[in-house]
């Protein structure tokens, strides 16, 4: 990929301390972009701080300590990067994790849904005035073809179709409830409506220069696909991750919706990795959509 002039450019990469995401921001500050991370971890933000400086020989990172499962902690995180900043150009919602079991966050939203898609959703809309400040300005949605059908998925070794309904969505709780709950789905329908919502958002905002698009990365060597992997298959991990793409290889769809001018107008769309592509057909679903929308934006409130 060329690499584009971003001297003066401001973004903003979630999970970015490690794997694909550091890839991510490491070519974002190489570009010449200032590039903020959200860290859980101070101390191991501060260490991705100093390796990009080194790598790209100029301190252009920040900081942002928070808890992206936490609702407060992502009101604190707009606030800050808002008071250190007037403008935001690139936003790469990247963080992802798999949970092996169910989970609950304090303010009592499953856990893969509070991660894998509120947690960029919410930064999205409360950095929205400063995305509109930075425009032309692209948000990036790094999603996964789980949320397809999995029997398109060859190194998924049991099939299992997503599937998500109006009655699930009249309820964040009722998205992945305990009742008959399986991680890989929960993981899945929360990639899911990250599409959806992107989808939506993308034509709220047409003609505004703000540009969303989502992006399957590929089957990355990472520790969530490791996750995925039933005890059976867990010998031939190895012999399986030679076959994924490495974190460098999964970095290359997202930096492109985030930096190529050809894709400077390019809005609502999906790519597996450099491709576009279709998405689930409930994706589409306008009513779904707006139930999704509904559903999510009500996280934003205060209790």
């Amino acid at each position: 990929m060329t690499a584009v002039d971003l001297a003066g450019k401001v973004a903003m990469v979630t999970g970015a301390t490690g794997g694909m995401g550091l890839v991510i921001a490491t070519e974002l500050a190489r570009m010449g972009a200032t590039v903020v991370i959200v860290a859980r971890d101070p101390a191991r933000g501060e260490r991705v701080r100093q390796l990009i400086a080194r790598d790209v020989a100029a301190d252009r990172v920040e900081v942002l300590a928070g808890d992206l499962a936490s609702r407060e902690d992502l009101h604190r995180i707009a606030q800050e990067f808002t008071a250190r900043h007037d403008r935001l150009h690139i936003l790469v919602n990247n963080a992802g994790a798999h949970f092996r079991r169910r989970l609950v966050t304090p303010d009592g939203i499953e856990m893969h849904l509070a991660v894998d898609h509120l947690a960029g959703f919410a930064l999205t809309l409360l950095l929205l005035d400063r995305l509109r400040a930075g425009a032309p300005a692209r948000v990036v949605n790094v999603v996964s073809q789980s949320m397809s059908d999995t029997r398109q998925i060859k190194m998924l070794p049991w099939p299992r179709p997503v599937k998500l309904s109006a009655e699930d969505l009249r309820d964040l709780h009722q998205v992945n409830p305990e009742r008959g709950f399986t991680a890989f789905t929960a993981y899945a329908r929360a990639k899911l409506l990250t599409t959806m919502c992107g989808y939506e958002l993308a034509d709220q905002l047409a003609d505004s220069g703000i540009t969303v698009n989502a992006v399957h990365p590929g089957l990355v060597a990472t520790g969530i696909v490791d996750d995925f992997l039933p005890r059976p298959f867990k010998p031939l991990l190895r012999l399986i991750q030679r076959a994924l793409l490495t974190p460098v290889e999964g970095a290359q769809g997202p930096l492109r919706l985030a930096t190529a001018p050809e894709l400077a107008e390019t809005t609502g769309q999906y790519f597996i990795r450099d491709t576009p592509a279709r998405s689930p057909a409930v994706s589409y679903d306008p009513a779904l959509r707006k139930l999704a929308w509904t559903a999510s934006t009500s996280y934003l409130a205060p209790d």
